[in-house]
């Protein structure tokens, strides 16, 4: 085990906050107030840790399997420990849970007045990540990015007091979008892990096949099939931009950092021929900040 493998498996709690340092999006950037910062890393350490349970990627030693409460023999079963989670995160809201990210969460919770709603939707997509692997039509993905990564943005919200009907409904498409663009840019990372994030009816129309998905560069179907999604995901985040114009201060840069980063990403990819099989096509800082400065001025 490495250094960091043993520091992460002695310390669950800061080996999964850590990862914040490699998201897409600055979790908890400088330039917010310290309240709020201490809020989105406690949201953060939620949304991490969900997700590493879903996808096998918990630290090794099984540290975060015992403080749940999951015997040894179950710790590899991943709706056991989500179930575990679950149940945790229940606490939260009426008595004290047992792992530190979500002790981390419960002042967050109280004195933000969040519901537990936001938060079983992550849980429950990654339950189904663990039941369902391919999607039919664009419709049933987006049900999926309904659990997926809309709550995310509804926790910003709230957590920043800017909550309304209209808000939700522009950052709903922008973590849809966001949600969108990951699955495009980890097509060949997700076939690893036997899930397509590509609606079967997509790639029925562009003569695609999975094999396809499976090569080191892709084809022409291939590209056309991803230069398809990805105008979906630009148009998405182009509807969901008026949220940004919505706000004020430090959480407007915020919020054009999201949507600058998505629009940077669907660039690059672009850039890339639409060829995301050797690997995630990345966008540079030059590119987004010439993203943010779009945002910001409404235009794009």
């Amino acid at each position: 085990m490495t250094g960091t493998g043993t520091a992460r498996a002695l310390d669950p709690e800061r080996g999964t906050l850590d990862k914040a340092a490699g998201e897409n999006f600055p979790v908890a950037p400088f330039f917010l107030p310290r309240a709020w910062r201490t809020d989105l890393m406690a949201v953060y350490g939620f949304a991490r840790l969900v997700d590493d349970i879903g996808d096998g990627d918990l630290a090794p030693g099984g540290g975060d399997a015992r403080l749940l409460g999951v015997s040894p023999q179950e710790a590899e079963d991943r709706l056991v420990l989500l179930d575990a989670f679950e149940a945790d995160l229940r606490r939260v809201f009426d008595s004290t849970p047992r792992h530190p990210l979500l002790r981390r969460l419960q002042p967050t919770v109280r004195r933000c007045s969040l519901t537990p709603e936001p938060f079983l939707g992550l849980i429950a997509a990654n339950r189904q990540d663990q039941l369902v692997s391919r999607y039919e039509t664009y419709d049933d993905l987006l049900a999926y990015c309904e659990l997926s990564a809309n709550p995310v943005g509804r926790l910003v919200l709230s957590v920043t007091g800017t909550s309304t009907p209209e808000r939700i409904r522009r950052s709903d498409m922008i973590c849809t979008a966001l949600q969108l663009v990951e699955h495009l840019q980890d097509v060949a990372e997700d076939l690893g892990r036997d899930r397509v994030y590509l609606p079967a009816a997509d790639l029925k129309r562009f003569h695609v096949q999975e094999a396809d998905l499976a090569t080191k560069s892709a084809g022409a179907s291939v590209r056309a099939l991803i230069a398809y999604e990805a105008r979906r995901a630009r148009d998405l985040l182009n509807e969901g931009a008026p949220l940004v114009g919505s706000v004020h201060g430090r959480l407007k840069l915020l919020l054009a950092g999201f949507v600058a980063g998505g629009r940077a990403a669907v660039h690059a990819i672009a850039a890339a021929e639409y060829d995301v099989l050797p690997g995630p096509p990345k966008p540079g800082k030059v590119r987004l900040l010439r993203e943010v400065g779009v945002t910001l001025r409404g235009e794009g």
